[in-house]
């Protein structure tokens, strides 16, 4: 007689999911609506105004090799970087979870063999 000793995994039911999902969509858009006129600016650009404004004559320590013809191309590249990132590490999980997976196989595999 086969014995599972792990209840079976349930996932998220769909109102879950969709719950989730309207959350993730309320946070991106509120701070959107409530401030319509803000300018959103990168760290970046922050942390360079608030050093001119505490010390004005500060110098660069160097000038970047190449710089993007314009924001749209700053942009494109951040977000192939997060998606190159964000890629690696689903990869690494996958591949953690698929040995995790199989160490579980091949461990109830030898317990159904000594039953």
């Amino acid at each position: 007689m086969h014995r599972n000793s792990q209840p079976a995994a349930k996932g998220l039911g769909r109102t879950t999911t969709l719950l989730l999902i309207a959350l993730l969509l309320l946070v991106m858009v509120v701070p959107v609506v409530v401030n319509r006129d803000a300018a959103f600016v990168g760290t970046d650009d922050a942390a360079e105004t608030a050093i001119t404004q505490i010390a004005p004559r500060t110098q660069p320590w160097f000038t970047p090799i190449w710089t993007p013809p314009g924001h749209e191309v700053e942009t494109l590249l951040f977000s192939l970087q997060a998606a190159a990132g964000a890629g690696m590490v689903g990869y690494l999980i996958g591949v953690r979870h698929g040995k995790a997976g199989k160490a579980h196989l091949s461990g109830s595999d030898e317990r159904e063999a000594e039953e």
